[in-house]
């Protein structure tokens, strides 16, 4: 499965002095969160033709909105709001939870 870029291998966002911004709008250098694991899996469990697949709370860490960018061929031949469709029927139950969701779908490039 590709990898999205992670944020980690983004610049390093610099404030005064050149020194590193310490609020940057991505977690740097950290791990997936428990609530990003479990929609990951979720997803891999539900697509499992997918090439790529990216969970990021967006909500700061309290789990409450998150960003999915999710690449698969199950989506080929589908309208945009048919395979949006597919990621929320996946995370039905999960979706209960959520304040927001942000669904970015795409099919493989050969």
């Amino acid at each position: 499965m590709a990898a999205w870029i992670p944020a980690a291998a983004e610049p390093v966002l610099r404030g005064m002095r050149g020194l590193p911004l310490l609020h940057s709008a991505h977690r740097m250098f950290a791990s997936q969160t428990e609530g990003e694991r479990k929609v990951t899996q979720i997803l891999k469990e539900n697509f499992p033709r997918a090439t790529a697949i990216k969970v990021t709370d967006i909500s700061g860490g309290c789990g409450a909105m998150y960003e999915i960018k999710i690449e698969s061929e199950e989506f080929k031949e589908k309208r945009t709001v048919q395979q949006h469709q597919m990621v929320n029927q996946a995370l039905k139950e999960e979706i209960k939870g959520m304040h927001g969701l942000r669904v970015f779908t795409s099919v493989p490039k050969h």
